[in-house]
């Protein structure tokens, strides 16, 4: 019996002591506005903030500014004042499946053009497959900014 009372207050210590969840930290998040769909790009106008409790987006599992979201395309429905989960969001595609590219091969000054057909989809930076179109061959290379191809030796 005398273990009851000292175990309460044992509790009590332990609440007294953390963090009260009425008085827990808040942090703002990028919350949609209205319905954003798949396809759809992200502007800024189309964001709000909404407050949430610490742990939300603590590891790193959403979005935790606006400037992270805009300008990306949504890869799922994303419903509003629900944070972003930043696997829902992705780069815009610079090259699509089938699309004609130019490939670049320049090395020590040395400058190879070809063209061919983009057997992947990427954006600025992915690494993507390429169908010569002269030669059949498969390429490996990455997407630059103005939709062509830099493949590199090794």
């Amino acid at each position: 019996m005398m273990r009851l009372p000292r175990l309460v207050a044992l509790v009590l210590a332990a609440v007294a002591c953390g963090p009260s969840p009425l008085g827990a930290e808040e942090r703002m998040l990028p919350v949609p506005l209205g319905v954003i769909y798949p396809g759809d790009v992200i502007r800024d106008s189309m964001l709000g903030e909404r407050a949430f409790g610490l742990g939300a987006g603590a590891d790193g599992s959403v979005a935790e500014t606006k400037s992270a979201l805009i300008g990306k395309v949504a890869r799922r429905t994303l419903l509003p004042d629900r944070p972003v989960p930043t696997i829902a969001v992705d780069a815009p595609k610079v090259v699509t499946i089938n699309a004609s590219v130019k490939i670049v091969f320049d090395e020590g000054g040395m400058v190879i053009v070809a063209y061919g057909s983009a057997l992947q989809a990427g954006s600025i930076g992915d690494l993507i497959r390429v169908r010569n179109q002269d030669s059949g061959l498969v390429v490996t290379g990455r997407v630059q900014a103005d939709g062509s191809i830099r493949v590199s030796e090794g």
